[in-house]
C-alpha cells in the first residue's frame, strides 16, 4: 500500500475545490473506487496501490489548480479528466484577468482598462484617473487578487480616505471596524465578486486581505503586496505624500480617483492632483486616463455624467480642476 499526502494551496477555495457537503470530493471517490481519500482543511491523503495513488494524487493536483485559476469546479470537469483522461478546458478569454465567483469571467473590457493591466505589470506605481463607473477600482482590485493568487505577493492592501460625500453622517455606532466599514464598502462589493465568501473572511481574517482607513497608513512599510488606494482625489497633500512613501520591497501601488468628484473644502487643494503634477515624468510611474467611453454601469451614468462635464465647463476654474 501507497500513501500520499499534500497539502491544498492556501489560496485554494475549499469550498469550491471540494463543493457544497463535500459533492465534488465524493464524486472523486466514487470515480476512483480502488483508493481512499481523506480531506481535512487543507490536507489532502490518498491511500492504495503505488500506481493508482500516483494517478489520482496527480489528478487531484489538476483539479486544485483548475479550480485556483478558474474559481470553479463542476462535475463535467471531474469527469473530464478522471474517466475521459482529459484536462478540463478552462474559459479562454483574450482579455482575461481572472475568474470570480462562481467562475465568472472578469476582463478588461475597454482599451483603457485593457492599459492599467499592461501597465501594471510594467510599473511600480499607478494612477488610474477617470469618471464614475469606468472600471478604474474593479480593474485594479481584479489585478491585486490575481498577483496574490499568482503568489506574486502576499497580501493586499486597500485603503481610502473616510471622507463624507458632501453630508456629514454624525456618530456612527458599533466598534471601530463597524464605523468604518460604510467608507469602504465598495471595496468589499469588488471583492464579493472575485472570492467566495468564506475564502474571503478567512484573508480578512488572517489579514491577507487588509482594508482600512487611510489615516491607518501612517508610519507602516508596505512590503510584498499590492496596495490600492481608492477615492485618491479626496486626500490632502500630505495625506498621499504619507502614503505614497509607504511602498516597500516587491510592492506595487494603484492610485485611483476621480478629479471631478471632490469633496475636500473648496479651499483645500487635492493630494491627486497636487500628486499628478508633482510626480509627471518620473521613471516607474504611470498614469491611465479613462474616460466616457469606459463607462459600464447603466447607460444612463455616461449620461449624467456627460451633462455634469457640460456644466462644469461654465464655471470658473479653481485650485481643484483637473489638470
Amino acid at each position: 500500500m501507497a500513501e500520499y499526502v499534500f497539502e491544498l494551496s492556501e489560496h485554494t477555495d475549499t469550498a469550491v475545490f471540494y463543493g457544497v457537503n463535500n459533492r465534488n470530493l465524493q464524486l472523486v471517490k466514487d470515480l476512483c473506487p480502488d483508493v481512499k481519500i481523506m480531506a481535512r482543511g487543507h490536507v489532502v491523503k490518498v491511500t492504495g496501490s503505488e500506481a493508482a495513488t500516483a494517478r489520482v494524487a496527480e489528478a487531484l493536483r489538476k483539479l486544485e489548480r483548475f479550480a485556483l485559476d478558474n474559481n470553479t469546479l463542476a462535475e463535467e470537469h471531474i469527469i473530464d479528466l478522471l474517466k475521459h483522461g482529459t484536462q478540463p478546458a478552462g474559459i479562454a478569454l483574450e482579455h482575461l484577468i481572472l475568474h470570480g465567483v462562481h467562475g465568472k469571467s472578469i476582463q478588461a473590457r475597454t482599451e483603457n482598462q485593457r492599459r492599467l493591466v499592461k501597465e501594471f505589470e510594467e510599473n511600480d506605481l499607478l494612477f488610474a484617473i477617470g469618471p464614475a463607473g469606468s472600471g478604474k477600482t474593479y480593474t485594479a482590485i481584479a489585478l491585486a487578487v490575481r498577483s496574490l493568487k499568482n503568489k506574486e505577493v502576499k497580501r493586499i492592501i486597500l485603503s481610502r480616505p473616510a471622507v463624507e460625500a458632501g453630508e456629514k453622517l454624525g456618530f456612527l455606532p458599533g466598534d471601530m471596524k463597524e464605523k468604518i466599514d460604510p467608507y469602504l464598502q465598495p471595496l468589499y462589493d469588488a471583492l464579493q465578486d472575485m472570492i467566495t465568501p468564506a475564502k474571503l473572511a478567512d484573508y480578512l481574517d488572517n489579514g491577507t486581505i487588509q482594508i482600512a482607513p487611510l489615516a491607518f497608513m501612517r508610519g507602516r512599510t508596505l512590503a510584498d503586496a499590492v496596495v490600492i488606494l481608492d477615492e485618491a482625489q479626496n486626500t490632502t497633500t500630505q495625506q498621499i505624500k504619507m502614503f505614497l512613501t509607504r511602498m516597500g520591497l516587491n510592492t506595487k501601488m494603484i492610485v485611483t480617483g476621480d478629479v471631478t468628484q471632490i469633496d475636500l473644502p473648496a479651499s483645500q487643494r487635492s493630494g491627486l492632483i497636487d500628486a499628478l503634477d508633482t510626480l509627471r515624468g518620473i521613471k516607474g510611474i504611470a498614469r491611465v486616463d479613462f474616460d466616457m467611453r469606459d463607462i459600464v454601469r447603466h447607460k444612463l451614468v455616461q449620461r449624467i455624467v456627460e451633462a455634469y462635464e457640460r456644466k462644469g465647463k461654465e464655471k470658473p476654474s479653481n485650485d481643484n480642476e483637473a489638470i
